[in-house]
């Protein structure tokens, strides 16, 4: 079972830990707690496992708006504030690492303090509480042969991971992972894979060029991909075109069948206030709409023209760049169960073909330009002379001869993943092993998350003290060592162990990561790396990091120039609270480039959507902040999927000015926020702010 409950120890409620999504949170309860088997069909909603309490209350120990749904499943009640008479009600209390459902047959009250949420059974009843994990496991493997043909018809088997065709798909919870694809010398589909008949056809051209950019539109519709020469999509009694440029329109129809089957659910189980709905002003009937078919319901999408409702779709999260090989197949099933925008670029600039970008210059020099590598305002006598290179780096300006770089073609989303041949100038790196890791199951020793902070270089310690940011949470408890000056025996020791998060602050040359008596080349070692995730805060420190990837971690920031040290040390800080704060290391890296322009200099190598622990809200919240006058406030938060909150989750804001919910991707604006109601959000989570220019923290944040 991937799901265990166990009474706490030195307080009276349950512990819940998701051994498959790494995650552990507690529920508080007023008194001890006699755990009793339960039964998963108590639940309304799917569970995984359930359990019975005797007590009068629970506590969540965070805020959260409580979704009350009576015995049929339709929404009866929703906030943070309720009172509810006798009857059956299905609790859902949102934002925990897992979906907790509460069934209560009697009445409830649901009341807020000032970081936890209390949930009072009138009469002492026996409370069911269910648990279900966000995570889902592909199905089996299909095997196929190197030609279009063949992985046409394996990549049409995706639509079987979905639970089901209706518009609730949208939610991430009710889609599972596609199967995995592996290359072989036959066609083989396990017999359980069976994907629904949803009528729906996508027809291109028999190459890979071709079949890449639809494979998540071909998943998320449960569609057949079968050849032809003109791209289209067909229906019951209808096509949609796909030409001329058949990469951007079927990004655009990925965005907008989302966007309404979004708007459309709300017909459904969740028949809640969903911003979108009331901004999209288009004439139809939402109703009518949820009973049709898939193909049916598609096809009146499509009759609404993109340039209709392109201003109300959020900013996409994420493009990726496949190249068109047949090696890349096996990574198609983690891209479509990113619904990512995909591209498959044939030609690609090279390094050094243009002078045209900022990042080229970092690459053509090792040293970047001391004025205005920091925004907000640093000048050339701000950034510390030195860089994280070691003695040998002025007869060694060090990258690799047989390292391609290549310069992908900028991207509208948030972020942007590369799978190929080649090492990405502004991209996640994604690899092959790195993403097969999210799927290992294994138990769990301890629920804290450990991070270990490796200093070998005294002239760095400043950011040795990084490790003052981890475990400034009360929520998730942290292990936090911090060493210095390890010898390669003792470095070895570390990235065999089993750690969570790894933050290196040192130096990495061509003989590898400086130790205390010599050099520790990963590139030559053979070693069963046990660090899940790390950041490699050292000059030039790709090569390093891929063979951490190799050898066993999921993902990880690494530079691809020299770095100096004081934009280094403020980079590692932000990233060190970022990831503390839940965010993915995509996202995190993200934020930081938004704050220093030497955040150009480092990507994400591996699987991008790696975390250590989950954020207390679910998703990554990211603040921009105006002021509006004396004691107000404008707020715009920028909601990105993060962990099991992936596109479609609901979220919505912990303040007075919103009443409404908005899927993720999203950004909420609050205009007029008090002073009060804007310090009471920023206690409730760690969070990153723009503030005038520059990055402030939610925690440090004075209001006035």
């Amino acid at each position: 079972m991937s799901i265990d409950i166990e009474p706490l120890r030195d307080d009276d409620g349950i512990s819940v830990t998701d051994h498959i999504e790494n995650t552990q949170f507690k529920l508080y309860t007023d008194r001890p707690v006699d755990l009793r088997p339960g039964d998963e069909d108590d639940h309304y909603f799917p569970v995984d496992t359930s359990v019975r309490l005797d007590v009068e209350e629970v506590v969540v120990p965070r805020v959260a708006s409580v979704i009350a749904h009576g015995a049929d499943g339709q929404v009866v009640a929703e906030g943070s504030e309720m009172e509810l008479d006798r009857s059956t009600y299905h609790l859902e209390v949102p934002s925990t690492p897992t979906k907790t459902y509460l069934r209560v047959d009697g009445g409830v009250s649901v009341a807020t303090a000032a970081e936890s949420t209390h949930i009072r059974i009138a009469d002492r009843v026996s409370l069911a509480v269910g648990f279900r994990s966000f995570n889902e496991q592909p199905a089996g493997t299909i095997t196929t042969p190197p030609d279009p043909n063949s992985m046409f018809e394996a990549v049409s088997c995706f639509g079987s991971a979905l639970h089901t065709t209706s518009p609730e798909r949208s939610f991430p919870t009710l889609r599972g992972h596609p199967p995995l694809l592996e290359l072989g010398s036959e066609l083989r589909i396990p017999e359980h894979v069976e994907p629904p008949d949803s009528g729906v056809r996508i027809v291109v051209p028999p190459e890979f060029r071709s079949l890449y950019p639809v494979v998540p539109l071909a998943y998320y519709l449960a569609a057949e991909i079968v050849p032809g020469s003109a791209p289209r999509l067909e229906g019951d009694g209808w096509e949609f075109p796909l030409e001329p440029d058949l990469e951007r329109i079927a990004g655009q129809v990925l965005r907008q069948t989302f966007h309404l089957d979004c708007i459309t659910r709300t017909e459904g189980f969740f028949q809640v206030d969903l911003h979108e709905r009331a901004t999209t002003d288009l004439d139809l009937d939402w109703g009518w709409l949820y009973e049709l078919p898939i193909a049916g319901r598609l096809g009146k999408y499509l009759d609404v023209p993109f340039d209709r409702i392109e201003p109300e779709l959020p900013q996409w999260t994420l493009t990726t760049d496949v190249r068109p090989d047949s090696e890349n197949v096996e990574m198609l099933p983690f891209v479509a169960a990113e619904l990512s925008l995909v591209r498959s670029p044939e030609t690609v600039e090279r390094h050094g073909d243009s002078e045209s970008d900022g990042v080229s210059g970092f690459l053509r020099s090792r040293a970047p330009d001391r004025a205005g590598v920091l925004r907000g305002g640093a000048d050339a006598a701000s950034v510390d002379d030195s860089f994280r290179g070691t003695d040998s780096r002025a007869s060694h300006a060090f990258m690799p001869d047989d390292v391609d770089l290549v310069r992908p073609e900028p991207v509208d989303t948030v972020e942007h993943a590369w799978i190929g041949h080649g090492v990405p100038i502004g991209a996640n790196k994604a690899t092959p092993d790195a993403y097969r890791r999210r799927l290992d199951v294994g138990s769990i020793e301890q629920s804290r998350i450990s991070v270990t902070v490796v200093c070998n270089d005294e002239q760095m310690r400043e950011e040795g003290n990084v490790a003052d940011l981890y475990g400034l949470r009360d929520i998730v408890q942290f292990d936090i060592e911090v060493k210095y000056d390890l010898s390669r025996a003792e470095m070895r020791a570390v990235l065999e162990s089993d750690v969570d998060f790894l933050h290196y602050i040192g130096h990495v040359d061509e003989r590898g990561m400086q130790c205390a008596d010599s050099f520790l080349d990963l590139t030559a070692e053979s070693l069963d790396v046990g660090v899940s995730a790390f950041l490699l805060n050292a000059c030039q420190s790709y090569e390093q990091g891929e063979a951490l990837i190799h050898r066993g971690s999921r993902g990880g920031i690494v530079t691809l120039t020299d770095v100096a040290n004081s934009p280094a040390t403020r980079l590692g800080r932000i990233v060190a609270r970022l990831m503390n704060g839940g965010f993915n290391l995509r996202t995190a890296l993200y934020v930081a480039k938004q704050e220093l322009i030497t955040g150009q200099q480092y990507i994400v190598i591996g699987d991008g959507g790696t975390t250590v622990c989950q954020s207390r809200s679910g998703g990554a919240l990211v603040v921009s902040l105006d002021r509006a006058g004396d004691d107000r406030w404008d707020i715009a938060v920028d909601m990105f999927p993060n962990g099991p909150y992936g596109n479609g989750s609901l979220g919505t804001l912990n303040t007075s000015t919103v009443d409404e919910h908005y899927y993720i991707p999203s950004k909420i604006t609050a205009s007029s926020v008090s002073s009060e109601d804007f310090s009471q959000f920023c206690a409730l989570e760690m969070l990153p702010i723009f503030f005038e220019g520059e990055l402030r923290w939610s925690d440090e944040f004075i209001v006035n």
